[in-house]
């Protein structure tokens, strides 16, 4: 293995995982009530909405695993860089989606954002393996 690359250890760790799937229950079961309530253009919102979460989650996840920290001064730098790629994955697809989607339903995207983003708070309760 190539000097300062690390391995699938957190990302396939046990709380990332939980994390995922939860965030992925939520989108769906948001989208099966939003197509019951709005229909199909309601429904692609909540995808959408739990979507943004979840792939800036994944992506962290990914940037704090395959970036080398030999310190403690290095694992703060690390997670300070995969936080700003979350972040601004967030704000690139929120202004995607709200730009690009016309049949964007606001309350139901937000909704589903904000509930998948404390759906990523659930990762510092379960025990890793």
């Amino acid at each position: 293995m190539r000097q300062g690359v690390k391995s699938w250890d957190f990302v396939a760790s046990k709380p990332v995982r939980l994390v995922i799937l939860w965030q992925a229950v939520i989108s769906l079961a948001a989208a099966f009530l939003a197509w019951i309530w709005t229909g199909l253009n309601g429904a692609a919102s909540a995808l959408l909405g739990g979507w943004v979460n979840m792939s800036a989650f994944i992506a962290f996840a990914l940037v704090a695993s395959f970036s080398a920290a030999n310190s403690s001064s290095g694992t703060i730098r690390v997670l300070i860089r995969a936080e700003a790629v979350k972040v601004t994955l967030i704000l690139l697809q929120l202004w995607w989606v709200i730009t690009a989607f016309r049949g964007l339903v606001p309350l139901i995207f937000i909704s589903t954002f904000v509930i998948t983003a404390l759906a990523t708070r659930m990762a510092f309760h379960v025990q890793a393996e």
